[in-house]
């Protein structure tokens, strides 16, 4: 039968047939391209990185066959799938995800914009970048023209606003688009594949990168305006008059330590999450609701500091991301000593934090 795998957000479609315990079966010759190891005599290889055949033997069955979750567990990746509905998904490890963001250099992406012109990170080399995540159900969404004007303010001084709404449909944030009338990349994030790179956990978050690509100001709490200052207790005017020293300096406030010191904590339970959120998205499109909120559901209980999934699961749910429900939640994670907002610890605070 086919049967979808969503490696790292990239759906494949391979033959699979299911096991007598209830796993799935895929053939050795679908690892590659599901995948991207392959069998060699040594054992299971990507690149210069082998499993030895002996380590290697639980995944293996008769008639050439790999259990897929075996593997999965075997390469040090979240899994989660729906063997009913032919679907699968493996995320990508909290080791390799921290490994990554350590390492300093921002994380390249690819996302399109409203025209589906496709715009990488890595094209604006050379240029400071404020990176800034929000989304249609945030009250962020009203700052998206103050950020289109610092973009055309500091743009001649070698500086670009990258805007990047992670709803997860595209015309939640396109009005919000057109109505900032963007000049700068706003792209979208519609399957979360950057939000997961950048391990942003609410909106708005906002990187700062730096000419050479390398993150200046990692996952910083900025707001473009005071709307809602009254909720976030944050002042606009000391992060944008702090962006524009940094663009004219070069001092983002922070020291290579600082830098290295906040760079956002990886754990296995966040990207569990992120992978059954992946697999709930997957499942919701393809016209599976009461799955895809079981799903979502596990998602939040696995990693309920993720604003990002649980309230970003709220348009497709049927549930309004700014009512209620949204406040309920959020006084329980307030009781929990967990935090909405996650400013860094310098001039982004608000006094007496």
């Amino acid at each position: 039968m086919n049967f979808t795998i969503l490696d790292d957000h990239r759906e494949v479609v391979v033959d699979a047939r299911p096991a007598e315990d209830g796993g799935i079966l895929i053939p050795v010759a679908e690892v590659p391209a599901a995948l991207g190891w392959e069998r060699k005599p040594q054992g299971w290889c990507r690149g210069d990185i082998c499993i030895p055949a002996r380590v290697a033997e639980g995944v293996e069955r008769d008639g050439g066959l790999v259990d897929l979750a075996a593997f999965a567990a075997l390469v040090d990746r979240p899994y989660a799938a729906v063997p009913e509905w032919g679907v699968a998904a493996l995320g990508v490890s909290a080791a390799e995800r921290a490994s990554a963001l350590a390492e300093g250099e921002a994380p390249d992406f690819e996302l399109r914009d409203l025209a589906g012109t496709a715009h990488r990170l890595s094209d604006l080399r050379g240029r400071k970048v404020a990176l800034v995540f929000w989304a249609s159900w945030c009250g962020c969404r009203y700052d998206l023209p103050e950020w289109e004007r610092q973009h055309a303010a500091l743009s001649p001084e070698g500086f670009s606003v990258v805007s990047v709404a992670i709803d997860r449909r595209p015309e939640d944030a396109a009005p919000w688009i057109r109505e900032a009338a963007a000049t700068h990349p706003a792209l979208i994030d519609a399957d979360g594949t950057v939000a997961d790179r950048y391990q942003v956990l609410n909106v708005p978050t906002v990187v700062w990168i730096d000419e050479r690509g390398r993150i200046a100001r990692p996952n910083d709490t900025q707001f473009a305006t005071d709307l809602f200052r009254s909720l976030s207790g944050l002042d606009s005017a000391r992060a944008i008059a702090a962006l524009h020293h940094w663009v004219r300096t070069d001092d983002s406030g922070l020291t290579a330590a600082d830098v290295a010191a906040h760079t956002p904590q990886v754990t296995a339970a966040h990207q569990q999450a992120r992978t059954e959120a992946a697999l709930a998205l997957w499942l919701h499109r393809a016209g599976h609701p009461a799955d895809a909120a079981e799903h979502f559901a596990e998602a939040e209980r696995l990693a309920p500091e993720d604003v990002t999934i649980w309230r970003g699961s709220m348009p497709l749910l049927g549930t309004d991301p700014m009512g209620d429900e949204y406040f309920k939640r959020r006084e329980a994670l307030t009781d929990a000593g967990i935090p909405i907002y996650r400013p860094l610890p310098d001039w982004q605070a608000a006094p007496g934090q």
